[in-house]
């Protein structure tokens, strides 16, 4: 064993009815690796889901502000939902660019797989297998947000030698030493966001847009998110160290779009946000800002909303979720409809556009009438911004978790699978394509 030890890591197929490159990067897997880099360690990289793989045909990365389609593959859909009307496919690259990109890496010491949705695990099992058949005797260790939220399931089902419950950077070195050997004394804070070195996008074929996280963690305990679950602690970085981040990407890699993850950006703004936008503004970047995770809708006032549009914010999604202001109390009690209509005057009042703003809706929860999303959708476009529709995803250890065992036509509890939010799980009816292309429809319409 290389007293240095080389790391795999591997962001995994999506098998899914369908699937698109909104902004999303394996943050924490590269957050993980530009650590062991920082301790001395070699990390290759293989993203299962590179739309820029030398294999794939040519695409700009500055297209659509940074995303795009996944290349696809059609395969049988999973056992139980045969019988739904839509294609299956495998999302990412080719088995075979899999193969090459493994064999020319060469054999590593120990492999990191990450994991997001809950009912994507099925590309999970496929990678770890692809792997396992190819280097049986390298272990892999599993993380991410299926490990987390289904340990027990990705336990018993991933094919992982060890799966990892919660955020990695705590137990890197320790899980690197057990695996390896390798012992070196810690050179950051796994407490302290601002010591963690940048995440190691190089590592990628081209960075077509950088995620940045400001804090980690969300103070709200709505019913249907997992933020909590995922974060229970809350974390903040330095205003000055994610202005220092943007700038380095921006000037060394020539990047023009970065895409916040944060769960409450906006939340204790005066701390957080706000004294970075008049930075972004003074220096002159040319950058573009996309938020596809929502903001929460009571912290946008005009003073907000005016540094965003200077400082150039191009994307904005807003967390309404519903205008059923009156049956919302279930869900969440983080916006009032007299707070939402306000917030939008203030973001148009500032610039914003129609196409630049949209409200999440919630389609697909348990018990939800149809009529009420029209409404809501009705709602949202005499505001004067656009409705996002967001299919309702089932999960596990959320308040809503229950209701949504009792109302899905699925055994939500047998195989996470069923909790795929693109066949509507939680409705008692079979998935519609007319009632899809209803709602569609409705968006589309002008008012």
């Amino acid at each position: 064993m290389p007293r240095n030890p080389h790391i795999l890591l591997v962001n995994p197929w999506i098998h899914d009815f369908a699937a698109y490159d909104f902004w999303a990067k394996p943050l924490g897997l590269l957050q993980l690796g530009a650590i062991l880099q920082h301790h001395g360690m070699s990390v290759s990289y293989i993203d299962c889901l590179d739309r820029f793989h030398p294999c794939a045909p040519p695409a700009d990365p500055h297209a659509r502000n940074g995303r795009g389609p996944y290349h696809k593959t059609p395969i049988p859909k999973p056992p139980g939902l045969e019988d739904v009307d839509r294609n299956y496919s495998r999302y990412g690259i080719e088995k075979e660019w899999f193969r090459e990109s493994l064999q020319a890496i060469g054999k590593p010491d120990l492999i990191l797989v990450t994991s997001l949705m809950t009912y994507w695990y099925p590309g999970v099992q496929e990678t770890i297998r692809e792997l396992k058949q190819r280097l049986p005797d390298v272990p892999v260790v599993l993380g991410g947000v299926y490990a987390s939220l289904c340990h027990d399931h990705a336990k018993q089902y991933s094919g992982a030698d060890r799966v990892v419950n919660g955020p990695g950077e705590e137990g890197l070195l320790n899980l690197v030493r057990a695996f390896t050997g390798f012992e070196t004394a810690s050179r950051f804070d796994a407490g302290n966001l601002d010591s963690f070195p940048y995440p190691a996008f190089e590592l990628q074929n081209s960075i077509n847009y950088i995620p940045l996280m400001m804090s980690r963690g969300c103070p709200f305990s709505c019913a249907y998110c997992a933020s909590r679950l995922l974060h229970p602690k809350q974390m903040v970085r330095s205003p000055a160290s994610v202005v220092a981040e943007i700038e380095f990407w921006h000037k060394r890699e020539g990047v023009v779009d970065f895409a916040f993850y944060d769960d409450a950006l906006l939340v204790n703004s005066s701390k957080k946000i706000l004294p970075i936008l008049p930075e972004i503004v003074l220096k002159g970047f040319g950058v573009r800002f996309h938020t596809p995770n929502a903001l929460h809708v009571r912290e946008i006032n005009q003073a907000v909303a005016e540094l965003m549009f200077r400082a150039g914010f191009k994307t904005i999604r807003l967390g309404l979720e519903t205008a059923a202001f009156a049956q919302r109390g279930a869900l969440d009690s983080k916006v009032t409809s007299d707070e939402f209509l306000k917030a939008v005057a203030h973001l148009k009042k500032a610039g914003f556009n129609q196409e630049q703003v949209g409200a999440y809706l919630l389609w697909g929860l348990p018990g939800q009438a149809l009529g009420q999303v029209e409404e809501s959708i009705n709602i949202v476009k005499k505001s004067g911004i656009t409705p996002v529709i967001a299919h309702y995803t089932p999960i596990p250890h959320t308040d809503l978790w229950p209701q949504a065992v009792a109302a899905s036509r699925y055994d939500l509890t047998a195989d996470p699978v069923f909790t795929n939010n693109a066949i509507m799980p939680c409705q008692k009816e079979p998935f519609s394509w007319s009632l899809i292309s209803r709602l569609k429809r409705l968006v589309a319409d002008k008012i």
